[in-house]
């Protein structure tokens, strides 16, 4: 007899998953609902989402059932490699029973998460005419992948690419908004200098710093949109993580190595204490740079020449903790919970140093990309820790 398509359970059991993709805005709650709902109605061991960059035609892994597996996020799939890199370009679902026999499949993921792909159902994410990922079941846990699950896994996934789109709609309106919130202050500024600059009595010394004035402004408009693109990309999912292991202590030496100028005009001394034998991390090396050489420089900022700035490294069970501690004013305890939101500025911090309020933004979303975790601590009198905790994987890649 010819398969009839799903069930009436499997599309009550839909309506019941489209209502809770509907619930939500948030695009990493969304996708950890999506993949745990596909392997569900699949009736498969795992599942994952890939989001599609179309300027760089790179797949990019941004969600799976195992999400214990740190190294899965961010990892890049090639287009013309790959089984997924087949669904998105031909835009259609495959269903495939033996994958090891497949030329297509991409090995090097079933060796980093430890879970070889034996069979895989897999279908496009299209929304307005445009395909934005590919969703996978991996390894049905009973019999093969039929076509009623096929059915059943293409209707989640239009549902999920809208939810996607929606989520992605919803966050770039925010982002527009606060971003030209942002760009009044220099905007006025630029405005107002230029008219002075106008005016034929001007001294030459007020043009000159009038001069600097909107040099200063074009260097702050310019890290602010940087910033933003950067924090953009990281909150959509568009950001690769590339994976290898590298010795942390050298990563921290070099960036110490790096703020030393900064450090020397204010005669502040940078301390890096580790404790023996830290094993290596796997992890993005250029993105945790960029993490610690923002904490280093807010913490030379924030500190009064002639003080110090300490580096900690230990190892704990399963995580590295690195401790950024500088010997500042401090923060208070209202401003610590807000410490890490969007253009957040501790109120008072002007007469320190001028910033985008994005860079611990920034700090946050790249170390929660690799799984781990990034908070403050202000004892009063005592300066700012900043704590960082980044697993370590179980077993060497």
């Amino acid at each position: 007899m010819a398969e009839s398509g799903p069930s009436l359970a499997g599309y009550k059991h839909l309506i019941e998953i489209a209502r809770q993709l509907t619930s939500t805005l948030d695009l990493d709650e969304l996708l950890n609902r999506i993949v745990h709902a596909a392997a569900d109605i699949s009736g498969a061991q795992a599942a994952s989402i890939l989001l599609y960059d179309q300027s760089q035609e790179q797949l990019y892994f941004q969600a799976t059932t195992d999400m214990e597996q740190a190294t899965m996020r961010g990892i890049s799939v090639p287009v013309e490699a790959s089984i997924a890199g087949w669904i998105v370009k031909n835009r259609q679902p495959v269903i495939i029973n033996d994958s090891q026999s497949d030329a297509r499949l991409f090995t090097q993921v079933g060796e980093i998460s430890n879970l070889p792909t034996k069979s895989l159902l897999g279908v496009p994410l299209v929304t307005k005419d445009k395909v934005i990922g590919a969703l996978e079941a991996v390894n049905k846990l009973s019999g093969s992948f039929s076509a009623e699950d096929q059915d059943l896994l293409s209707i989640l996934g239009a549902q999920a690419a809208v939810a996607i789109d929606n989520s992605r709609l919803f966050h770039q309106s925010d982002w527009i908004a606060e971003l030209v919130h942002e760009l009044r202050t220099p905007m006025t500024s630029l405005n107002a200098a230029t008219h002075l600059l106008l005016r034929p009595e001007l001294e030459e010394e007020q043009r000159t710093k009038i001069v600097e004035l909107i040099q200063n402004e074009i260097s702050r408009l310019s890290d602010l949109t940087s910033a933003f693109l950067d924090l953009a990309r990281l909150e959509s999912g568009r950001a690769p993580i590339n994976r290898l292991p590298f010795d942390l202590l050298d990563l921290i030496t070099e960036c110490t190595q790096v703020m030393a100028g900064q450090a020397e005009l204010k005669e502040i001394n940078i301390r890096v204490e580790a404790s023996d034998s830290l094993p290596d991390l796997s992890a993005d090396r250029d993105k945790i740079k960029q993490v610690f050489l923002n904490l280093l420089s807010n913490a030379i900022k924030y500190t009064q020449p002639g003080g110090q700035v300490s580096l900690r490294l230990e190892c704990k069970q399963s995580q590295l903790v690195i401790r950024v501690l500088d010997s500042g004013p401090g923060i208070p305890s209202e401003s610590l919970p807000h410490l890490f939101d969007k253009f957040y500025r501790v109120p008072g911090s002007e007469e320190f140093a001028s910033g985008s309020g994005l860079g611990l933004a920034i700090c946050k979303r790249i170390v929660e990309a690799h799984q781990g975790s990034i908070e403050a601590f202000s004892p009063p009198g005592e300066g700012v820790t900043i704590q960082v905790l980044l697993p370590i994987p179980r077993s060497p890649l």
